[in-house]
């Protein structure tokens, strides 16, 4: 069966039935037009009124300067909230918001703006040394938007219009936005080869939104959620997993210009944030400020992690320090919008190892290399079914080939499933290290490491060697540079005897200042490998 609509005009019959990213700032602007929505480093408190009236003028401009329907808009934008009345003036418009991840090198950032065809970025004025370089190598970018004062007429030979002068445009008129376009395409980090385009749907990052919500209580209408995002807002997480559901469901997003332990808990006693979600190494060094314990830190009711294992024994620190939150896990990946899987309240303490069950809106399961199905309790591949899903990588058909084989979203990461429902994760199936026959999961030797107090980071590779195939070894950042290095060792290697078996005890320990990581905290594995292996 199907409605004829023929005699329905085609904008008025989207408009009536769609599910736009865009819509879902008006939606809120309609119900809690002087609320603020965005609090600002730099310009204070922004209400929705005010934030959707600059997306819907930036909406019209964008349009007006012949920017093509789908076509990517390049954002080399810091966290404020004119990144965030750019993105939705994309998203109104039917175009591609390109958040650009400001941490890549120049060359990476360079390729990304050329393989995606962008005519148009959008930029901070810090960027402008960057711009000047790059350009050169990009004749596909014809215009720069620039955000920032004392602005110059040109770029590498680009006009340069201001962002405060797209907001004298009049709001825009609707167009067209079916539920499968393009919402956003966010490369990813590249740690092994060129970052690959992510093409997100307005349904994956939509229905994303609304899930996280349901999962971690955001209140709509009274007693509505605060919540601090300290994460780049260029990366999945800190744009569809935080910030949309809050401004879903009419709360208040905080954008500080950094995190800083001290400056982060002045914010936590000030504006009483519902929830908070913190990476690891950032909750590591908020527990050792000195004032932590004399903090009033119950506002909080949800401290969400992700990107990084963490032992038990932080887990009860955070909990005691947030007395009434929970805290739990969430994770999930740039080609499925996190969170695809996200702990219960029950699984603080029963699995806080574990990923906890698949979100309402996602299924999951363990492939094997066939594409069978596997029971509870088997090591496989963990893939996913669901609106989540990403329409497919940019560009790059064979990645697409493998990425949907068998009717599933392959992760690239190993684990399994038990007898709830509950994913337990093993290891991304790169960083498996298989030494002397074995299969030894890293994230599991870097638990029994990261439990001791000595430790502030570490991450477990393998290194190529000609008996074992490769060795465990451990890369360890002290936590004080007065430790005696000789006795953390033996620390390190009693801990894993008494946690792991045999074959996983690391035959390697290095220790070294600091780790690669990318913007989100994740450790770049190969980087540490290719140090390692030299």
């Amino acid at each position: 069966m199907r409605a004829d609509v023929s005699g329905v005009d085609p904008l008025d019959y989207n408009l009536a039935t769609r599910f736009c990213v865009g819509d879902l700032l008006t939606r809120s602007s309609d119900l809690f037009a002087d609320r603020v929505a965005i609090v600002d480093a730099t310009d204070g408190e922004i209400t929705y009124a005010r934030l959707e009236q600059a997306s819907q003028a930036i909406g019209g401009s964008l349009l007006d300067l012949d920017i093509g329907h789908q076509e990517p808009v390049a954002m080399l934008l810091a966290n404020s909230w004119r990144f965030v009345a750019t993105f939705f003036a994309c998203a109104s418009a039917g175009l591609v918001a390109m958040p650009i991840n400001l941490m890549l090198g120049p060359e990476d950032i360079a390729w990304i703006l050329e393989d995606s065809g962008a005519r148009l970025a959008f930029a901070d004025r810090q960027f402008l040394p960057l711009l000047e370089a790059i350009l050169p190598k990009v004749p596909s970018v014809e215009r720069i938007v620039m955000l920032g004062d004392d602005l110059p007429a040109a770029v590498a030979g680009r006009p340069v219009t201001s962002w405060e002068q797209l907001l004298a445009h009049p709001p825009m008129s609707p167009v067209i936005v079916e539920d499968r376009e393009l919402v956003h395409c966010l490369y990813t980090s590249g740690t092994t080869s060129r970052p690959k385009g992510v093409l997100t749907s307005h349904v994956a990052v939509h229905v994303a939104a609304l899930s996280n919500a349901i999962q971690i209580n955001h209140h709509r209408g009274d007693g509505w959620s605060i919540m601090p995002i300290v994460l780049p807002l260029f990366h999945t997480t800190g744009l569809d997993t935080l910030l949309l559901p809050v401004l879903a469901t009419g709360g208040t997003a905080i954008l500080p210009s950094r995190f800083e332990p001290e400056s982060f808990l002045d914010m936590v006693e000030e504006h009483r944030p519902t929830h908070v979600m913190l990476l690891p190494m950032m909750y590591a060094a908020l527990l050792a400020a000195p004032t932590i314990g004399k903090r009033d830190l119950s506002s909080v009711r949800y401290a969400l992690y992700a990107m990084a294992p963490m032992p038990e024994e932080r887990i009860s620190e955070i909990a005691a320090a947030f007395p009434n939150a929970r805290v739990l896990l969430g994770s999930g990946q740039t080609e499925c919008v996190p969170a695809t899987v996200f702990q219960w309240p029950s699984h603080q303490k029963s699995k806080f190892n574990s990923w906890g069950p698949s979100v309402v809106t996602v299924e999951t399961q363990i492939m094997d290399p066939s594409g069978a199905l596997l029971p509870p309790g088997q090591v496989g591949e963990i893939v996913y079914r669901g609106p989540h899903v990403m329409n497919g990588y940019w560009n790059n058909r064979s990645a697409n080939t493998e990425a949907f084989a068998f009717g599933w979203f392959h992760s690239g990461d190993a684990g399994y499933l038990d007898g709830e429902g509950v994913v337990w994760f093993t290891d991304r199936l790169k960083d498996i290290v298989k030494t002397g026959g074995e299969n030894v999961s890293s994230v599991e030797v870097e638990r029994a490491i990261l439990s001791l107090p000595e430790v502030a980071d570490c991450t477990v590779v393998g290194i190529p060697d000609e008996i074992w195939g490769e060795v465990v070894t451990a890369v360890v950042v002290p936590a004080a540079p007065e430790i005696d290095l000789a006795a953390l060792e033996e620390r390190i290697l009693d801990s894993c005897r008494q946690r792991l078996a045999r074959f996983a005890v690391p035959k390697q320990i290095r220790f070294v200042d600091a780790l690669p990581k990318t913007a989100t905290g994740k450790t770049q594995k190969a980087k540490v490998r290719k140090e390692m292996s030299g």
